[in-house]
């Protein structure tokens, strides 16, 4: 992916043929079981494919940890219909999957969505609109969080469509700062029919569904940001050994010496959190969604803070196009909001803090 990260940046390109050989590694469905053709790989794992991809293109590394997440939710929850229906073409990157849980109301304030699935017979009729999705009008299935009930994450289900389905619409397609190599467009549902058979889990497990699914993905995006770092230090090594000042190389400068081993050892250690968090969701222990709200947001934060340093060891040349610690710093900006924004995980670990 490193040769294309640019031009896939700068031309605005959904690289599916390029994300299908990723599929023929075991790319498209790591930790799904393998008896629906995922790789029935571990979370830690998961962790580190994710890192090493993202040092290539971190955005459309993020974009392939949202489809991951998405097909081990209908893996997990789904019957086995549904796992045999949606998850070998998932896992094969045939088709790709987009996570609809956002809506212009309701960013964190998740359990408020109002988009909302009426029970007619056999069928729901599906109506709103959701904000901020990513692959949002390319990809083929569509796992949404609805409101089946009374208000609050009780009331919330989970649907599964798949695009053509009629009433199915996008918005504009975003302008964003960085994630250029993944399409971003709002989903609306307009009288929308959708099976009861596509509902993953029972009615009222939706929101139950959506945070089970967000504890991977934050591990996922933390992952990602973790790469943009490890790459944004090598292009910092490689700057200050090459680039001349006061007739020396940069790479003598004991400031800069003392900031690249700063940068190097909170890598280390974002790197250990997050992997600590993906081996507590691997083993299912109680204190996993805490931690994975830990280590999103020191990962995240950390992460963005090395690549802006590394940009700014470069001087005025980081802030060319023709360099890439430019991008990496635009690609991660977004991690410390998306997945829930670095403020709800501080809301989620004193929460932990304080009931605990």
């Amino acid at each position: 992916m490193a040769p294309h990260m640019a031009e896939w940046d700068e031309k605005e390109i959904f690289p599916v043929e390029t994300m299908r050989k990723a599929a023929q590694l075991g790319f498209g469905g790591i930790y799904v079981k393998p008896d629906v053709g995922g790789s029935g790989l571990s979370r830690l794992d998961t962790s580190i494919i994710f890192e090493a991809l993202s040092t290539g293109c971190t955005s459309t590394t993020a974009y392939m940890s949202i489809h991951n997440m998405c097909v081990w939710m209908i893996d997990t929850f789904g019957n086995e219909e549904q796992r045999r229906r949606f998850c070998p073409s998932l896992c094969s990157m045939e088709k790709f999957a987009s996570y609809c849980l956002t809506e212009p109301g309701s960013g964190s304030d998740a359990a408020s969505l109002l988009t909302s699935a009426q029970r007619k017979g056999d069928t729901y009729v599906l109506n709103g609109s959701k904000a901020f999705i990513s692959g949002g009008g390319d990809t083929d299935v569509y796992v949404v969080m609805c409101r089946t009930g009374g208000p609050g994450p009780k009331g919330i289900s989970c649907l599964v469509l798949e695009k053509g389905t009629p009433g199915l619409s996008f918005g504009k397609k975003e302008k964003k700062v960085g994630w250029n190599s993944q399409p971003t467009r709002a989903v609306i549902f307009e009288d929308c029919v959708v099976p009861v058979g596509n509902r993953l889990g029972a009615e009222g497990q939706g929101f139950n569904i959506a945070m089970k699914g967000l504890n991977g993905g934050r591990i996922n995006i933390a992952s990602c940001s973790l790469g943009a770092a490890h790459a944004s230090v090598l292009l910092a090594q490689e700057h200050l050994t090459v680039r001349k000042q006061f007739g020396e190389p940069l790479a003598n400068n004991q400031y800069l010496q003392f900031r690249l081993a700063e940068m190097a050892t909170r890598l280390v250690a974002a790197r250990l959190m997050v992997r600590n968090a993906a081996r507590a969701v691997q083993e299912g222990r109680e204190d996993a969604a805490v931690l994975c709200s830990m280590a999103k947001l020191f990962a995240t934060d950390e992460c963005f803070a090395i690549c802006n340093q590394a940009l700014q060891m470069h001087g005025g040349y980081g802030y060319l196009k023709d360099y890439a610690v430019q991008q990496f710093v635009r690609d991660i900006r977004v991690h410390q909001i998306l997945e829930g924004t670095n403020e709800v995980m501080r809301m989620i670990v004193a929460r932990n803090l304080l009931q605990g």
